[in-house]
């Protein structure tokens, strides 16, 4: 009796046993929060029920005809098309991006135009089927971080191996508007050697998304030669917004240095064997290769005293300018309209195109600089011609945003955490954008 007694409990004891030795030795269960598992929900996967296409218009097409291959109806792309209030669509350009959102088993329901680099339309559909518009702009932030390059072959190889801070793809867009701010000081395409060095303090631009690009140019600081060049962007009470040296004249001079924008030069040659002719001559003036159909700029205010052929040279145009110096513009294609003999023209105007007239093999500008009759190098003809002086009250204001700019680009290059590539040589590093090279 008394071991019949103990039977069941001997019998339960055993099954707790068991049961201890399998949560002990089975797989183990994850220590997961109960909050965790009630926010993660079912596994279902939301995004594998939606698909989106990226298309975009072509020259001569219609936006129809792009949403119909993302297999949306005429009526139904018509529809949408007329909810699109923030866009002209007989503006569209061609090459605007045109994304389309759909649930695997339906047409299309959302519709995003890519506008601008920041900005977007979308297009949704409602449950009546109408369409619905909203725009969207991503907001930019600022920041200041500095841009140190070393002159190899051009200013566009220095900025690019130096302006870490920004994608590879605009800082070109930052040389070119460097270059605009330095072109009545410098000829940035045959000034510069190698060995000469730029720095720049300026704003850049962030999205939450990723998005980067330069702003503004706050100061630069340009080397030639050993002698440096300086830029500040200032606005006083009594003086208009713009750049100006370090000695408070503005930028902008009498005369630009070349007759190209360097974002359209090519390279410059000057003492060489004459292609055709093939002796060597001494080469007075300077060639621009650039290409056929290139615009010709005034190098500053004068009259058209020649507009026509002139042997060698081709189509030739010379401009007397108001201080009695000549400018010569030979080989071109074609005169700029309204280009004759008598015509005031004004600094930067196009007064004709890059061509090969003449005896040239292929296209470039050859331009002189005549003082007296006499062939100058523009170099030196154009050395001491600076702008006008900023008001005089402004010129304490100035001086001291000036300092304050100087300073906070000389701190950032001294910044040990940073460096940047040389264009010279990629294993020669030095200060830089201020950032360091993991956090950008």
């Amino acid at each position: 009796m008394k071991k019949a007694a103990y039977a069941p409990w001997l019998l339960g004891a055993t099954i707790l046993g068991l049961g201890a030795a399998a949560l002990t030795y089975g797989r183990p269960v994850p220590n997961r929060p109960a909050a965790s598992v009630l926010e993660a929900g079912p596994r279902v996967s939301v995004a594998a029920r939606w698909r989106s296409r990226t298309d975009s218009l072509k020259r001569g097409e219609s936006i129809v005809a792009v949403l119909q291959r993302a297999g949306i109806q005429r009526d139904d792309a018509m529809r949408a098309l007329r909810a699109a209030s923030s866009l002209d669509l007989r503006k569209v350009p061609a090459g605007i991006e045109i994304t389309t959102r759909a649930n695997e088993d339906s047409a299309p329901s959302e519709i995003v135009f890519q506008v601008a680099v920041d900005r977007l339309v979308r297009l949704s559909r409602l449950a009546s089927n109408e369409w619905t518009q909203k725009e969207e702009k991503m907001v930019w932030t600022t920041d200041t971080v500095a841009v140190a390059g070393v002159v190899r072959t051009t200013l566009t190889g220095a900025i690019a191996a130096g302006a870490t801070s920004f994608p590879e793809k605009v800082r070109i867009d930052l040389a070119y508007a460097l270059a605009d701010i330095l072109e009545y000081r410098v000829d940035l395409s045959r000034d510069l050697q190698p060995g000469d060095s730029v720095h720049v303090l300026l704003e850049r631009q962030r999205t939450a998304t990723g998005l980067v690009r330069p702003g503004q140019i706050l100061a630069a600081r340009l080397h030639v030669d050993g002698k440096a060049i300086e830029t500040v962007h200032f606005a006083g009470s009594g003086t208009k917004e713009s750049y100006f040296d370090g000695d408070g004249k503005t930028m902008r001079a009498a005369f630009l240095r070349a007759p190209l924008a360097f974002r359209r030069i090519s390279s410059v040659f000057g003492m060489r064997k004459h292609p055709i002719l093939g002796t060597f001559r001494r080469h007075a003036g300077t060639d621009y290769a650039a290409a056929a159909g290139t615009p010709v700029r005034a190098l500053g205010n004068g009259t058209i005293i020649y507009a026509g052929w002139k042997s060698g040279f081709g189509n030739t145009v010379e401009i007397r300018h108001h201080n009695g110096m000549v400018t010569r513009y030979g080989h071109l294609r074609a005169f700029g309209a309204g280009i004759r003999r008598g015509v005031s023209v004004a600094i930067s105007s196009t007064i004709g195109f890059v061509g090969m007239t003449g005896l040239a093999t292929a296209p470039h500008l050859h331009f002189e600089v005549l003082i007296n009759g006499v062939q100058k190098d523009s170099r030196y003809a154009l050395k001491n011609m600076a702008g006008e002086p900023m008001a005089l009250a402004d010129m304490g204001s100035f001086k001291a945003q000036k300092s304050k700019l100087f300073a906070s680009l000389d701190a950032h290059l001294a910044r040990p955490a940073t460096k940047v590539v040389s264009a010279i040589s990629p294993s020669a590093t030095f200060a830089t954008d201020g950032f360091p090279e993991g956090g950008r």
